[in-house]
């Protein structure tokens, strides 16, 4: 039998060749995926991050392109609606240094000189300014409007029952709904009182009705 030795601990073989520190387990290093990972998301960080501000300035600068869009249309709107205006502002004119000029053609058709040559001008001028959108107005019997007529005479008759245009000393001309000169008339009121005597006509007819008519004699 061998004897052992007291004081000594067996230790395992250690292959020849290799030092102790051979023997020891080693902590694991990490392997390249593992190191390249936060090296990774840094970078993605940084991407999201610059997709974020590009996207917001695509945002501020679609808005400022709607914006001057918007813009441009009003001001087209607003040169087109002005150009129209003065358009129509001098055509309004035009017509107006005209209507002398129809005052003559007019009196001149109704005392029978409206003949020959002269005749057929006048024609193409009054056919000339309705193409441009000139429109007379004013007849007799038609209510008296302050906003279109112009009163130049004044009477009383007892068949009107307001105030009535019994004349047209010049005919009105409007352009559109421009009114270029309102229409001069002669105007007539009712009688003072006649509204007065016809109530009390009126009164006394009904009373008459229900009476069962006047008496008889």
């Amino acid at each position: 039998m061998t004897e052992e030795t007291p004081g000594f601990e067996e230790k395992p073989d250690v292959p020849s060749g290799a030092t102790p520190d051979d023997a020891e387990p080693k902590a694991a290093s990490p392997s390249p995926e593992e190191a390249a990972a936060p090296a990774g998301d840094a970078k993605t960080a940084g991407l999201v991050a610059q997709l974020d501000q590009v996207r917001t300035a695509l945002g501020e600068r679609t808005a400022d392109l709607q914006r001057l869009q918007a813009e441009y249309q009003n001001y087209r709107r607003r040169v087109e609606r002005d150009r129209i205006t003065v358009k129509e502002i001098a055509i309004a004119n035009l017509l107006t240094e005209l209507l002398p000029v129809l005052d003559d053609i007019g009196r001149a058709r109704e005392h029978g000189e409206l003949v020959g040559g002269f005749k057929s001008v006048a024609e193409s001028l009054e056919t000339v300014a309705a193409k441009m959108g000139l429109q007379q107005f004013g007849k007799e019997g038609e209510p008296f409007d302050p906003t279109i007529h112009e009163a130049l005479m004044h009477s009383y008759a007892p068949d009107v029952t307001e105030t009535t245009c019994v004349a047209i000393l010049q005919p009105g001309y409007r352009f559109g709904e421009r009114t270029i000169r309102p229409a001069r008339v002669a105007v007539a009121e009712p009688q003072p009182g006649a509204q007065t005597v016809k109530a009390e006509e009126t009164t006394e007819a009904g009373d008459d009705k229900e009476s069962g008519g006047p008496d008889e004699g």
